[in-house]
């Protein structure tokens, strides 16, 4: 059985930072690429950032781009998420998930590609 389990997530002023990490477990690790998403309320799950399975490939979501890095530790089965310059319009639930590639373009920000999901951790940003 499959499991995706988030944390990390909390309450941070603006300006400042949080890491987030992911743990997979029931799967090779390594066979898949492997993605962040959010979800604020009221508005679409939107792709933050995507990292292919030897880390050749990571790609992101403009409005984060140079605040945060994705990386992978293929011997842990992690995923972090470094988030750097916090804005409050990075509240949302983030969800973490795996997909067989990571390809470029709109292709890895869209959440049909993906197989299987993580509950989320919440991120608040206070201004």
């Amino acid at each position: 059985q499959v499991q995706v389990v988030e944390s990390g997530g909390g309450l941070v002023q603006a300006g400042g930072s949080l890491r987030l990490s992911c743990t997979a477990s029931g799967l090779t690790f390594d066979d898949y690429a492997m993605g962040w998403f959010r979800q604020a309320p009221g508005k679409e799950r939107e792709g933050v950032s995507c990292i292919s399975w030897n880390s050749g490939s990571k790609y992101y979501v403009d409005s984060v781009k140079g605040r945060f890095s994705i990386s992978r530790d293929n011997a842990k089965n992690t995923l972090p998420l470094q988030m750097n310059s916090l804005k409050p319009e990075d509240t949302a639930m983030y969800y973490c998930a795996a997909a067989g590639y990571c390809f470029g373009g709109n292709w890895w920000a869209d959440h049909k590609h993906y197989n299987y999901w993580g509950q989320g951790t919440q991120v608040t940003v206070s201004s």
